[in-house]
């Protein structure tokens, strides 16, 4: 009896076991596959981010139009704009910029007391978690103060690192302030004990990149030798106009936010461009090409590169005749008014511009070479031998770099030479990916620490998570697919050689039954039809009434319009003037060879002035590529006017 009770009591247990086992095995398979499903989510958002990046950089050909050409429109008005313009440089100085703004007595953040100390930096800090918003003359005050102490220091720092003095090094932050307070909290604040580096991207996308940026700043002030500012791609006064920073300035400083975009132009580019860690670390923000030259970087004047959407003009480019110095250079500041420039030397010569850029740009990849990084559309992608080639030149070990969102905040790439570092967490969605930061000390392997900020979400497990980013990244995709639906279909119809709706065994028919699952109706079993409005209809909140052309027209180009209008829209008022049509309207005649005078400028604009407010909206500008739109509808040819 004994025997068979032991016999029974074995076989449950392995019944058991193997039940635990196949519990087991379906878990982890559960797991990867939604592991997997958060991977997609995550590529979909950084290939539509690197797009958007894209489009942003090819609008470098627009502005060096306009850069190129409006020295031809009206040299008079050319030299008068040129000497009050000289006039306001003369003005801008700490009293003039914020002496005579006054701060009254009925504020009640925080005033801060120059030279400023630590207590500054607590002080700010309890200030922004209760989102009190600091006034705009000490914000002024701090801008010009870091700008006055950035203009000493060189292209890139160099820092040395002990047992007792372990540095920090911290990625993308976004506007997160979040982030940056769970560092702080993690890691104390900065002190000569405790040296940071933010390798750039302060601000941009989050809600809060003045905050950050005035901590780092006056963090900066009161440990210069201590605390380390990199530039990266977004300290780009251009860049600034698509991503949100320029809206977040003019929101919360109406009166005084022009002065402070402008100041911040120029702050931007006197922003170091590297760090070097006891001489054996390259910190820079985006990479490295083929060509990088570490001499040279140490020697540009970084202050001349103002926007990677400014590249140099033909005037400068050759660089090798005095007759090409006595033209006259353009560049467009930050609050949108043009400013001319006697001399070219006011520029980068081209081959330093782009040796910047690829610092700032540039992201490594697994292939050997060296090739245009068509993702982002500027810079290069690198690979590990380009690596080892940079690293070996200049006796250096290790490159650290920012730039791309990685999943669980860091990730070590080509043989242990490459590190991306950063910093934002819950970057795309919540939940999405972890920050994290690097601490080095000399003799030592780098350290990695990672965070996410814990909101509601975050308690959710992962399914739900993984479902939330899903969601969010398919939004995107859905606007994304509308607004190439005429290319996607006309890839389809090139596929589809039987004219059947379906190809399985191509490239295409595979894009087409991964869009199905979101986008489609089945046209019957292994079917998909790719015909009809249903794209035009995928995205909630499509104007019915409107032709799908247009809605893919205007999905498309919207935020390229976006930024034109700001360009347009100079004194950032959210509305373009007559004055301000008129002078952008100039220029475009001019290089279409198009005679208008005044009077049939100041006729369009009140056509497009829907509301005869006297102004233009941005609604009523995309309105105004509507009706040219439906005009030329009308005028092809079988179209009858029913009007």
């Amino acid at each position: 009896m004994g025997c068979s009770s032991s016999s029974t009591k074995t076989r449950k247990s392995e019944t058991s076991l193997k039940a635990a086992l196949i519990i087991q095995n379906w878990y982890r398979g559960y797991k990867a596959r939604l592991k997997a499903r958060q991977h997609y989510a995550l590529t979909i958002f950084q290939s539509i981010e690197y797009a958007d990046e894209q489009g942003q950089m090819q609008l470098s050909t627009f502005f060096s139009f306009m850069f190129e050409n409006y020295a031809h429109v009206h040299k008079e008005e050319l030299e008068l704009r040129n000497q009050s313009l000289e006039s306001e440089q003369d003005l801008r100085d700490r009293h003039d910029y914020v002496d005579l703004i006054d701060v009254p007595d009925s504020y009640n953040g925080p005033r801060l007391q120059f030279p400023l100390t630590c207590t500054d930096i607590d002080l700010l800090l309890e200030a922004f978690k209760e989102q009190q918003i600091l006034h705009a003359h000490y914000v002024l005050e701090v801008l010009f103060e870091t700008k006055k102490v950035l203009k000493q220091m060189p292209n890139f720092t160099h820092v040395q690192t002990s047992p007792s003095k372990e540095l920090t090094i911290c990625g993308d932050l976004h506007g997160k302030l979040d982030d940056l307070f769970m560092i702080f909290y993690k890691n104390g604040l900065p002190s000569e004990s405790n040296p940071y580096v933010f390798n750039g991207d302060f601000v941009d996308r989050g809600k809060n990149s003045i905050e950050i940026l005035i901590i780092l700043c006056v963090s900066f002030l009161v440990y210069p030798n201590d605390l380390h500012l990199n530039r990266g791609n977004h300290e780009d006064f251009m860049m600034n106009l698509r991503y949100g920073f320029t809206k977040e300035i003019l929101h919360k400083y109406k009166l005084h936010g022009k002065r402070i975009l402008q100041i911040l132009e120029e702050l931007y580019a006197w922003l170091p461009i590297g760090t070097i860690v006891d001489n054996e670390i390259l910190v820079i923000h985006g990479g490295i090409s083929e060509t990088t030259d570490l001499n040279l970087l140490h020697r540009v004047e970084r202050n001349k590169m103002k926007s990677v959407l400014i590249p140099p003009t033909e005037t400068n480019r050759d660089n090798d005749t005095d007759s090409k110095h006595n033209k006259v250079g353009v560049t467009f500041n930050a609050h949108g008014r043009i400013k001319t420039n006697g001399s070219p030397s006011e520029h980068l010569p081209k081959h330093e511009w782009e040796q910047i850029i690829d610092i700032l740009w540039s992201d490594p990849r697994g292939k050997n070479g060296c090739f245009p990084n068509t993702g982002r559309g500027g810079g290069c992608y690198f690979g590990p031998d380009v690596t080892s080639k940079i690293l070996n030149k200049y006796q250096l070990k290790m490159l650290i770099r920012s730039h791309e969102c990685k999943p669980e905040g860091y990730e070590i790439c080509h043989d242990g030479k490459v590190v991306t570092i950063f910093s934002a967490s819950n970057y795309y969605e919540e939940g999405s990916n972890r920050g994290a930061y690097i601490k080095l000390c000399s003799g030592t392997a780098p350290r990695f620490f990672q965070y996410q900020v814990t909101k509601a979400t975050c308690f959710q497990p992962l399914r739900q998570r993984v479902y939330t980013m899903e969601s969010s990244a398919i939004k995107i995709l859905k606007e994304r697919v509308i607004s190439r639906k005429s290319d996607l279909t006309r890839a389809f119809q090139l596929q589809d050689h039987r004219k059947s709706g379906d190809r399985k065994d191509t490239i295409c028919g595979i894009l087409k039954i991964f869009l199905s699952y979101f986008f489609f109706r089945a046209a019957g079993p292994g079917r998909i039809n790719y015909e009809g409005e249903q794209l035009a209809q995928c995205c909630p909140g499509s104007p019915k009434e409107a032709h799908s052309t247009l809605v893919e027209t205007l999905y498309r180009y919207r935020s390229d319009l976006e930024i034109i209008f700001n360009a347009i829209d100079t004194d950032h008022s959210g509305l373009i003037s007559i004055e301000e049509f008129r002078a952008m309207w100039k220029l475009f005649s001019a290089h279409y060879h198009v005679l208008i005078d005044d009077s049939q400028v100041n006729k369009l604009a009140n056509i497009m002035d829907l509301n005869k407010d006297g102004s233009i909206d941005f609604n009523e500008f995309l309105k105004a590529f509507y009706v040219v739109h439906r005009y030329e509808d009308l005028m092809k040819p079988g179209v009858t006017n029913l009007g």
